[in-house]
């Protein structure tokens, strides 16, 4: 499938038109990154971070937490995971379209933000309302969606010269780290308290909504 997808697809024109003029990056390019775009690595690694919390906290990693500390079924716990990943696409797709609109700045203030609220109230609720499961993680997911504009951002944070280049290394070495260390550190925190996922998290949106501040900012 993947296969067949690639042939219908064509060089968008900014690169049809950079091959045309040959104005590639002569150097490897990944050291032209390194030199003269640093600020823009930086931020896409923070972004991946961001990125990295809402997916294997929010959506892999709490199905086994609802049912170890919560006691809830695994069926239940999955199907409640299921409809967090259905509002996940919705936030995607809808973060992405607020962005083309009103600009990521916004989109990530307001939506980290909501997920901050929406998570702090699902991991600290859960445990004497369990009757509010569903819509709890629904409303989480829905906001773990604000991550549908890290790619708006990153894309944007490169020039065309070295997109591909600045864009793949920071976000695979920052997902490789973060991506890494989060379940680590998470399962670290739960030793100490069953609220740990809900601080992980809540510190991380706290990044997500100083980028949104950063944004907002640098577009004044």
């Amino acid at each position: 499938m993947s296969v067949y997808l690639r042939r219908l697809l064509h060089e968008t024109p900014v690169f049809a038109e950079l091959q045309l003029r040959k104005a590639l990056a002569e150097e490897v390019p990944l050291k032209a990154v390194l030199r003269d775009h640093r600020g823009a690595v930086a931020l896409s690694m923070l972004m991946t971070w961001l990125l990295s919390a809402g997916i294997i906290v929010v959506i892999l990693m709490t199905p086994t937490i609802l049912q170890t500390i919560y006691g809830f079924p695994a069926a239940t716990a999955l199907k409640a995971n299921s409809l967090a990943i259905v509002f996940l696409s919705v936030g995607c797709i809808a973060a992405g379209a607020l962005a083309d609109r009103f600009g990521a700045g916004w989109v990530f203030l307001l939506g980290s933000a909501g997920l901050l609220v929406s998570s702090w109230t699902f991991y600290h609720v859960l445990g004497s309302h369990p009757e509010v499961l569903f819509p709890l993680y629904a409303i989480t997911g829905l906001f773990v969606g604000t991550i549908g504009a890290v790619p708006y951002v990153m894309v944007k944070a490169f020039p065309p010269v070295v997109r591909f280049s600045g864009l793949s290394f920071s976000y695979n070495l920052a997902y490789a780290i973060f991506g890494g260390l989060t379940p680590m550190v998470v399962t670290f925190m739960l030793k100490s308290s069953p609220m740990g996922p809900s601080w992980y998290v809540a510190i991380l949106c706290g990044l997500g909504m100083a980028i949104g501040v950063f944004l907002l900012t640098r577009k004044r």
